[in-house]
């Protein structure tokens, strides 16, 4: 695999979120990961949040047993959620902010705020070997003060300047964009791996994509979205193409 390849996480926490809304065991997110890694998914993210509001402990009981490409294990800052990762080890913990009242993550992680908090919460988790990545907004602040405790790995949220493509909102597109841009460059300066993700879809993956620092997208509620209509076979198969064609 060539160095300019551009990884694509795929989320399944939205096929849970549909077995939740009934009950029972139905959709089964672990069939969807085990379809996303034949499909050619370069790992899979699932966020176990607080309240359990999609995703459950079984379930990543399951991913840990049955995935063979790398799960990327979403987690707020809480010594539950500590134990959890240490437990099961997996390749890679994001941490994100997460509120009960929120129906998505808002926002990046505030970590210039925390920084000693957060840098005492990841160091255990990097000493059992889980890549520990950090999501943040396009901030200079935020990159700075996560290379200061030993993240490897900064995720950059989207969810800005995809919310503004969907709007029309064209300057504050653009604006968001070149923030984006310029900090996945001052990001890599530092050391960072760069990843990027939230609220991506067909219509804004590709100057994300396009970005030479980034290695890897996360992507999820628009794909299991788009599941529904063409199967999640071909819409991963969509989102590949247009990734491999921004990169290229």
């Amino acid at each position: 695999m060539s160095d300019n390849h551009l990884r694509l996480g795929v989320n399944i926490d939205h096929v849970a979120t549909v077995r939740n809304a009934r009950g029972g065991a139905y959709p089964d997110p672990l069939r969807a990961a085990k379809l996303a890694e034949e499909a050619g998914a370069d790992g899979i993210t699932a966020h176990l949040r607080e309240d359990r509001r999609h995703i459950s402990d079984a379930d990543i009981d399951g991913l840990m047993e049955v995935l063979s490409v790398p799960l990327n294990f979403e987690m707020a800052a809480t010594p539950e959620m500590q134990k959890i990762a240490l437990r099961h080890k997996p390749h890679a913990v994001c941490i994100v902010p997460e509120k009960r009242e929120e129906r998505t993550t808002e926002g990046g992680l505030e970590v210039a705020r925390e920084e000693n908090k957060l840098a005492h919460f990841i160091a255990p988790l990097r000493d059992a070997g889980c890549r520990v990545s950090i999501f943040i907004a396009a901030d200079q602040r935020q990159i700075e003060a996560a290379h200061r405790i030993g993240a490897e790995v900064i995720e950059l949220h989207t969810g800005a300047y995809c919310d503004a493509m969907a709007e029309d909102h064209d300057d504050k597109a653009n604006c968001e964009l070149e923030a984006l841009r310029e900090m996945s460059a001052f990001a890599h300066s530092l050391g960072l791996e760069v990843h990027a993700g939230h609220g991506l879809t067909y219509d804004t993956v590709q100057p994300i994509a396009a970005f030479p620092e980034v290695r890897e997208l996360n992507i999820g509620h628009f794909l299991i979205g788009e599941a529904i209509f063409r199967g999640l076979t071909p819409a991963m198969a969509e989102m590949r193409r247009l990734m491999d064609e921004a990169r290229e």
